[in-house]
């Protein structure tokens, strides 16, 4: 049986309590997409347009690296990636994760936390980066419960 693995990317802990609330609820793996090196607070301030996240976002060949591997992705048959939404989109950190694996016949669901942004171009520019996935429907998952986001991974999987 193909099990369900929960990936996600975090830098100030909205993301990481969102996805351990899926993994719980649904009964999934939980995967971090760590980078390599840390962000920092400097790293992160969208104002600054030489901050580490500003340089990267504005680069859309950008591919931080990350720390670590799924161990064996080939057991997983739905994979939930999760995000904060920078600049509309997901950080290019989700970028080099979905193109550092094979996702051909796994079902791919899209999850964001946002500060008040949906998820824009999220989707289309994801797609491009392991088009042999099935897409789920994807959403922003600001304050659902585990109850609420169970519902939700149940029928996002459906498409």
């Amino acid at each position: 049986m193909e099990k369900t693995l929960v990936a996600y990317f975090s830098c100030t802990g909205n993301t990481q309590k969102a996805a351990a609330a899926l993994a719980g609820a649904i009964g999934a793996d939980l995967f971090e997409i760590a980078p390599e090196r840390k962000y920092t607070a400097a790293d992160l301030d969208w104002t600054d347009s030489g901050s580490r996240s500003s340089l990267e976002m504005k680069d859309p060949y950008s591919r931080p690296l990350i720390r670590g591997r799924v161990a064996d992705m080939d057991k997983y048959g739905v994979v939930f990636v999760g995000f904060p939404i920078w600049w509309y989109v997901a950080p290019h950190i989700v970028d080099t994760f979905l193109e550092s694996y094979d996702f051909s016949g796994k079902t791919v669901v899209l999850f964001a936390t946002s500060g008040g942004s949906g998820m824009g171009k999220t989707e289309a520019v994801l797609k491009k980066c392991c088009a042999p996935a099935v897409w789920g429907r994807g959403r922003i998952v600001n304050g659902m419960s585990g109850e609420q986001l169970a519902a939700w991974a149940e029928e996002a999987v459906k498409g």
